[in-house]
């Protein structure tokens, strides 16, 4: 097992070098409607790609998976999502939904010509997550960390992970032999949680897929400076090195991992309300 990774860029320079350095699949970022409003204050990505961008870089891939996240259902989905197959997009994503049947009109607009991502990131999605697995057609379920914890009031993404909310959504998910995946992961040796112990919970709860974070492009722009301020590929074969140490643990190495991620989770958010 290793995790799929997913990495954001809309640059065609970047999006090969990633691909060379063995990133399973590019990620294409369409989602604008109402994210400036719901993360405006976090020091979160808010991209700027552009359907075009969907073309753009699947003329460029040679092996990796071209992954769109599209916006939250409105009146223009159909379109969207027939631009997104048109360009070759290999894997569809949809934000922000709420309910069962705004994810089965997702998926009889996709129609079967892309697989089916699923980002679960509300806390209405989250109580009906026993009613939305049972739709025919999702090949994939991620939790998104950032939205949901603010839809549910949390002041700290991992508190979802570190309080059993992702133990309980990864058993529902994975219990209907959907994909699952969750949020994304720092360079190994870097996070406000250390990466290695954010790693060692994809692990322990059998997720698939994981977002590579900007400290992977520590925010290069697009522009040639990319290899000079992030080694991708040495940064993944760190990743890549660590995954394979953790095949080798049993599970006792996992439940100790998980009491030290969430004893770090929990002194972060004691200090988080101090201030």
């Amino acid at each position: 097992m290793s995790l799929d990774l997913m990495f954001i860029t809309n640059d065609i320079n970047i999006a090969s070098e990633a691909e060379i350095a063995g990133v399973d699949r590019i990620f294409i970022d369409l989602e604008k409607n109402g994210k400036l409003e719901r993360q405006g204050h976090l020091d979160t990505h808010i991209a700027e790609h552009y359907i075009s961008d969907v073309k753009k870089i699947k003329n460029v891939l040679k092996k990796a998976d071209l992954i769109v996240r599209i916006n939250p259902l409105f009146q223009g989905t159909k379109e969207e999502v027939e631009k997104c197959i048109e360009y070759g997009a290999d894997i569809i994503m949809l934000p922000m939904f709420k309910t069962k049947e705004e994810v089965a009109r997702f998926i009889e607009y996709v129609n079967g010509r892309a697989r089916v991502s699923l980002l679960l990131e509300t806390a209405q999605a989250f109580i009906r997550v026993n009613q939305i697995v049972e739709i025919e057609g999702i090949n994939e379920i991620h939790i998104g960390l950032n939205d949901l914890h603010l839809s549910l009031g949390l002041d700290f993404m991992f508190e979802l992970l570190s309080e059993g909310i992702i133990d309980y959504l990864a058993n529902i998910v994975k219990g209907k032999g959907i994909k699952f995946g969750f949020g994304g992961i720092a360079r190994i040796g870097e996070g406000v949680i250390p990466a290695e112990l954010v790693i060692g919970e994809h692990y322990r709860l059998g997720s698939e897929v994981a977002i590579l974070s900007r400290t992977f492009r520590n925010d290069a722009s697009l522009n040639n400076k990319f290899n000079n301020t992030v080694n991708i590929r040495e940064e993944v074969e760190k990743l890549r090195s660590y995954e394979h140490y953790l095949l080798k643990q049993d599970d006792s190495f996992f439940v100790e991992n998980s009491f030290n991620f969430r004893s770090l989770v929990r002194k972060y958010v004691t200090n988080l309300n101090k201030k």
